[in-house]
């Protein structure tokens, strides 16, 4: 199987890289880093030329960007996958786009001989490196069965989610919605702790192994404790994922109460500098409205 990847970023490098531990010939392209390419080049991927070249190249290519405008760019736009496509060609799209548009993707790649499924993943940088995502897949059935081992390679859990396109999308603005308010539910909780004087660490020492619990806590508290707010996930990223969630909550009727107060702290962040940090770094508006710190004693 010869597998295409297009897109390098914070995500996607390691994944790439993932699959060519698992002995698949990749080809990869990234237009906007060129030491991104040269690192999966380097791990024995070959270069690809152009959005085109990597599909012309492939039976199945990957794309792992940003946004619904920059899929629809890499699939359909100058020197895009679709101009290099041969009939039967199939792109996992791994990308957290609005499920809307992932399927008028899907019938528009169809028109070309072209079949997709969704894909998008859960786990931020560190899961993406050591190939335990959480992989969310929305299309055919037979596309799930015939592309699950190669998703296995970059995701521990690999979950077909429906046999619409989009499926996987809206499962996982699910997810991001699950992710976001939790993350704001510590950082008002451990602002209280703090506050009324008791240490940070004894309050996750307490409570992690109870209902409240979480990987979510486990994963982000220890960081806001530490003050290391390098992103995982990027605040601006979901920015982008709660817009689409809120989007698609709209056009269905759904209330998105806790949705648009958590996607507000997040705009504020970043409007006041906090946009590249990770998602943990929600700490920081209650901590200003505080002027307290959480922080280790």
């Amino acid at each position: 199987m010869k597998v295409g990847f297009v897109g390098l970023g914070i995500m996607g490098r390691p994944m790439c890289r993932n699959l060519l531990k698992a002995g698949y010939e990749v080809c990869a392209y990234t237009p906007h880093s060129t030491e991104a390419l040269d690192d999966v080049v380097s791990c024995g991927a070959v270069r690809g030329k152009s959005n085109a070249d990597v599909a012309s190249r492939s039976d199945v290519v990957i794309t792992m960007v940003p946004d619904s405008p920059q899929v629809r760019e890499a699939i359909f736009g100058r020197d895009g996958i679709a101009q290099g496509a041969r009939e039967g060609l199939v792109i996992i799209d791994m990308s957290s786009i609005a499920p809307l548009e992932s399927r008028a993707l899907a019938g528009e790649c169809a028109e070309r001989g072209i079949r997709m499924m969704d894909a998008p993943v859960s786990g931020g940088e560190p899961k993406a490196i050591d190939g335990t995502l959480s992989i969310m897949c929305g299309g055919p059935k037979d596309l799930f069965d015939t592309y699950k081992e190669l998703l296995g390679h970059m995701g521990s859990s690999v979950v077909h989610c429906g046999e619409v396109n989009g499926a996987g999308d809206t499962v996982k603005l699910a997810n991001q919605i699950i992710v976001a308010v939790n993350i704001a539910a510590c950082s008002e909780a451990y602002e209280l702790a703090v506050m009324a004087g008791v240490d940070p660490q004894s309050v996750f020492d307490a409570v992690r192994g109870g209902l409240a619990g979480s990987a979510v806590m486990d994963a982000k508290v220890p960081m806001m404790m530490d003050r290391n707010f390098k992103p995982g996930f990027r605040i601006d990223l979901h920015i982008k994922d709660l817009k689409n969630a809120l989007d698609t909550g709209h056009g269905l009727g759904t209330p998105m109460i806790l949705t648009s107060a958590v996607q507000e702290m997040l705009q504020w962040l970043h409007n006041n500098g906090s946009g590249s940090d990770d998602h943990s770094a929600i700490l920081k508006y209650y901590e200003r409205m505080t002027g307290t710190q959480v922080i280790r004693e």
